[in-house]
């Protein structure tokens, strides 16, 4: 760590990456179209330790999902005059997924990470039954026969609370509800014991009972498998309830990073008080109305200039200068382990979140 702060590239993680399991550093992902450079992730640094939980929050379009393909290595398929250029480092146990061949990520994926998408009926193949498309996930990477891989699949979808799973195994995906679906998605990743799960809005068109009930089995799996896993979601209290760090982006990038207890109840970026504005509390007497993010996110080809939230910012113009317009914060430590990416000066922004915002909330 150096000793200016105000110095550190954008990157926010363990003091020490070498505990990390997966270490994102600098990672870039743009995808060239006819009308410029989408800069859907530019420049994202993180780390992240075996059996700890990173939400990553963010309204749609700030990059969310783009970062959770680029470390499965999806962004590889497609013709390359569609795929996006990808730089930086992702390297997951010591093993960097930008630079490694496709053979070998596909090897890792499914085995070493998984991934639960966020439409389960079309991430799942309608023509093959449920347990077809989990025993040949099994199969791909454990050398066993149909009968060993159809006993695992039984035994998966029995573990993920899919009723009379003998039966159920024989299924198609159109067959299952969808939160019978959204556990089968989640058998499937399991399957191969990952070591890094990542749960693209895992409860999104799910009730919510049933969404409780997906968030108890993640977490539930998580402390019998001992995996990291990484939250992609915009609903602030899922990660609230599931995330041991959060990571909020905008426009691509970090904006804030700390625990969940620093997120919440010390959020020192202007962008994470308007998420925490709009979000509905039953914890309390709520007596005003909720409290809109005003403007839409930044097109990710025309990033504004300086600060991306500016166009947005209600407090763009404390800095004096015009600085938030003209030059682009870099993420600096504000207290151990927190993170902001914010022109404003530490003191202004603790008054006006102790003064303005948080007595509203």
């Amino acid at each position: 760590m150096t000793e200016n702060p105000s110095l550190v590239p954008q990157q926010a993680g363990p003091s020490d990456p070498a505990r990390a399991f997966l270490s994102v550093r600098d990672l870039k992902v743009h995808f060239p179209t006819d009308d410029g450079l989408v800069k859907s992730v530019d420049g994202l640094s993180f780390d992240l330790e075996r059996g700890k939980t990173l939400g990553i929050v963010g309204e749609s379009g700030s990059g969310k999902s783009v970062t959770s393909l680029a470390i499965m290595g999806l962004h590889r398929t497609g013709n390359a005059r569609s795929r996006p250029h990808i730089s930086g480092e992702v390297l997951l146990d010591g093993e960097d997924l930008v630079r490694a061949n496709a053979d070998d990520v596909r090897k890792l994926r499914g085995q070493k990470m998984a991934m639960v998408f966020q439409d389960p009926l079309s991430a799942m193949h309608p023509y093959y039954s449920v347990g077809k498309q989990i025993i040949e996930a099994y199969r791909t990477h454990q050398d066993v026969d149909k009968k060993t891989a159809r006993k695992r699949a039984v035994e998966m979808l029995d573990r993920v609370g899919i009723p009379e799973p003998d039966q159920r195994v024989d299924s198609y995906p159109h067959e299952f509800s969808g939160g019978m679906r959204q556990r089968a998605m989640i058998a499937m990743s399991l399957v191969n014991n990952p070591e890094l799960l990542i749960a693209d809005e895992p409860t999104t068109a799910l009730d919510v009972t049933v969404q409780a009930q997906i968030l108890d089995l993640i977490r539930d799996l998580q402390k019998e498998f001992g995996s990291a896993v990484i939250m992609i979601t915009h609903d602030l209290g899922v990660v609230a309830e599931m995330a041991d760090e959060i990571l909020v982006m905008y426009g691509g990038r970090c904006v804030e990073r700390g625990t969940a207890e620093q997120v919440f109840y010390e959020p020192r970026h202007p962008y994470t008080w308007g998420l925490l504005g709009s979000m509905p509390r039953i914890d309390r007497d709520q007596t005003e109305r909720l409290i809109p993010v005003k403007g839409s996110p930044p097109s990710l080809i025309n990033i504004p200039s300086g600060c991306a939230f500016h166009p947005r910012c209600p407090f763009a113009d404390v800095p004096k200068g015009g600085i938030t317009r003209t030059q682009r914060p870099e993420l600096a430590l504000t207290s151990a382990g927190h993170w902001s990416a914010c022109h404003m000066s530490q003191e202004e922004r603790t008054r006006i979140w102790t003064e303005e915002i948080a007595p509203k909330l």
